[in-house]
């Protein structure tokens, strides 16, 4: 009897475990990139960040994001220099949405922030019921724009990703990893990109 209850628990334990682990593990970003590469930047270029007028009204934000594709752009061979030839631009646009869930009914409100846009946006659909259950959700799109000392653009791309994931900076850094992958000549066309990162 025993052992016959000693094999039940055990193989009760083993999909628990599995479980436990995977949980612990890593996730995957997957983000849906489109890329453009009119002229190809030469391994190893040196870049400087260049911001609108508006990026410039939000500089810790900017500066933030900035640090987050500087590690990207490294990545790929590129180092950051003042006064270099190639210029960078990044943005980033993110939105949540908070739906609440009352005898299925689903009702929401939409709160955004636009890095590099210096812009803040406030959803149109109102919380009715707080006391609810809520399930939040992320929608997020990085880009980034390189021009040449002519300021004609050689590299465009340009990240999306819907996730549960509240944690900003990790998504966004994996969304930048996504959008230079196969830089400096990545393939044509939108395509599905999957970036591993801790829990």
């Amino acid at each position: 009897m025993n052992l016959v209850l000693g094999k039940l628990l055990r193989s009760a334990l083993i999909p628990l475990a599995l479980l436990l682990s995977g949980c612990s593990g890593m996730r995957v970003i997957d983000s849906q990139v489109n890329s453009f590469a009119p002229q190809v930047v030469a391994p190893g270029s040196s870049y400087q960040f260049e911001r609108l007028p508006s990026q410039l009204a939000y500089p810790v934000h900017q500066a933030k994001l900035e640090k987050l594709a500087e590690q990207a752009l490294g990545k790929v061979g590129l180092r950051r220099q003042n006064n270099a030839l190639l210029s960078v631009q990044v943005t980033a646009v993110e939105r949540q949405e908070n739906t609440f869930n009352q005898n299925g009914v689903g009702i929401g409100w939409g709160l955004g922030w636009v890095f590099g846009h210096g812009a803040i946006s406030v959803g149109s659909r109102g919380g009715m019921f707080p006391w609810g259950d809520t399930q939040t959700s992320y929608w997020r799109q990085v880009s980034l724009i390189m021009r040449n000392a002519s300021g004609a653009v050689v590299f465009e791309s340009h990240a999306s990703h819907d996730g549960i994931w509240s944690d900003s900076d990790a998504v966004l850094a994996a969304m930048l990893d996504a959008a230079l992958q196969g830089f400096p000549t990545p393939p044509t066309g939108t395509r599905l990109v999957k970036i591993d990162i801790p829990r």
